[in-house]
């Protein structure tokens, strides 16, 4: 489970989005994001790092 908070998904675009990037990362990732908390909770075998490099290249780097 790769869990990463991402400070600027502040709204339901955002949410879209991310979930978006992260399933072009690996199509059978498992998403599970909490809004409020600007967590994402993902499923997969990908890295961590491919993840937060395509995040980041989003516009939603993870917080350090």
């Amino acid at each position: 489970m790769i869990e990463l908070t991402l400070p600027t998904m502040t709204c339901g675009h955002c949410v879209r989005a991310v979930t978006e990037t992260v399933q072009r990362v690996d199509q059978g990732a498992t998403v599970q994001i909490d809004l409020p908390s600007h967590r994402v909770q993902i499923e997969s075998s990908q890295p961590a790092q491919a993840f937060a490099a395509a995040l980041t290249e989003e516009g939603y780097a993870p917080a350090a």
